[in-house]
């Protein structure tokens, strides 16, 4: 058996969660590989709608194993808070289903207090982060300076660990901004208040899920953020702090390229981002708040206003180039009957000359005006279409033209929140 990855072409918040919980319906694990908790994964179930920020949206399937990779920075108070939450509302063997890498880096205090200044100190030119502390996190674990999640269970390094990052870090809010100093013994007791917590969860989950694929289970490797937002290859700077591509999720599950045989890119109907930087097809009018109100285009994490624009076709055929996705999904298609007429960005035009593919440099990006195809809008209620079939010939004509472009075949379109109002093609062909 091989491995399934899910992953976002755009911005993020293309509704990969809504597309693992279809997925995982056979799945045996599903494992998150890069980010934190400045991503959020929306599931509805029946009349009930969970917002997951840091535990797979697999953890609502009853039996689903749900591991937090290597490639994942964890704040356990969040953790902690994510958990008791869905015991709460019902959600069985939680704590005995979710499986924590020893190897991933902790989220500390001082991280989200860093986040939070260095936006405040760029002002316009900021980043529009989450202020979750990724960022610093991340740079701690590149530095070779991080705490990671086993070594809450061995004080003596713990101890050392907190020391070392502090003489840094410590001079940073005293001498920078002015705050007061991190006591060692503070966040020593914070840490290892969450033992209880983690002692049934720590788990080497790269050598979990290669075992599962070496029985033949279905793995399936959740996408946090997505291809634009990427460290290397999104619209840099205003990018996450890891890599939410496909080479990522190689690195931050630990499972070889090799057990990888299906790829699903997901993207909306239209486009959405949160955060700064440039985005060629946003709208700023009554047709960008028609389909914002009717996508309810909010964060999960932060509960941010989306920026709303067309679907920019430039930039999903280069996430799905660089990805090399084997399928494509397709979801808030039900969004657009709110319009009349719809547009697709075909293109770019950079200082008034045809611009061929997406741009490398930042400048170029900045520059970038789009060059529409006009569609016919449908303007009718799609949520109880089944089949390809059922959808108005508007709407066919318009998933027929990106799956076209595209150049892989679709495998999901969403036309509503629920589980069922999906049209569910190709998966596992």
């Amino acid at each position: 058996m091989t491995a399934t990855v899910v992953l976002g072409l755009a911005w993020g918040d293309e509704g990969k969660g809504r597309v693992c919980d279809l997925l995982a319906h056979d799945a045996r694990y599903v494992a998150r590989y890069s980010g934190g908790n400045n991503a959020g994964h929306t599931v509805r179930v029946g009349r009930e709608e969970f917002k997951l920020h840091l535990v797979p949206s697999g953890i609502v399937r009853e039996g689903v194993v749900c591991t937090i990779g290597n490639g994942v920075v964890v704040n356990p108070e969040v953790l902690e808070q994510e958990v008791a939450a869905l015991e709460k509302r019902g959600v069985g063997d939680v704590r005995e289903r979710i499986k924590v890498d020893g190897r991933a880096h902790l989220i500390m205090p001082y991280h989200i207090a860093l986040d939070s200044h260095r936006e405040i100190a760029l002002g316009e030119a900021r980043i529009g982060t989450t202020n979750r502390g990724i960022g610093p996190a991340y740079e701690d674990k590149v530095a070779r300076s991080g705490i990671r999640v086993q070594d809450v269970f061995d004080e003596g390094i713990l101890r050392a660990k907190l020391k070392a990052a502090l003489r840094e870090k410590n001079a940073i809010f005293e001498a920078v901004y002015g705050e007061r100093p991190y006591e060692v013994d503070g966040l020593l007791s914070w840490l290892l208040s969450f033992r209880e917590l983690l002692a049934p969860m720590v788990a080497d989950t790269g050598a979990l899920l290669r075992g599962a694929l070496g029985r033949g289970e279905r793995v399936l490797l959740e996408g946090a953020q997505a291809t634009l937002l990427d460290n290397d290859h999104g619209t840099y700077p205003f990018v996450t702090s890891s890599n939410p591509t496909i080479g990522g999720a190689v690195v931050g599950s630990g499972i070889p390229p090799g057990y990888i045989d299906q790829i699903i890119g997901v993207t909306k109907a239209y486009t959405t981002r949160v955060g700064d930087g440039p985005m060629p097809t946003e709208l700023f009018d009554a047709t960008g708040d028609a389909i914002r109100d009717a996508g309810r285009e909010y964060g999960t994490t932060t509960g941010r206003p989306r920026r709303v624009g067309w679907l920019d076709l430039p930039a999903i055929k280069f996430a799905a180039s660089l990805n090399g996705i084997t399928h494509l999904a397709l979801t808030l298609l039900d969004v657009l009957s709110a319009v009349e007429t719809v547009r697709v960005c075909v293109g770019y035009e950079v200082d008034g000359k045809p611009f061929p593919g997406y741009p490398m440099h930042q400048t170029d990006l900045h520059h970038a005006r789009p060059v529409y195809k006009e569609m016919p809008g449908w303007g009718e209620d799609i949520t109880g279409c089944r089949m390809r079939g059922d959808l108005p010939a508007p709407a066919r004509e318009f998933v027929e033209f990106v799956e076209s472009e595209v150049g892989v075949p679709l495998c999901m379109i969403s036309v509503g929140p629920e589980r069922e109002q999906a049209i569910v093609e190709k998966i596992g062909a």
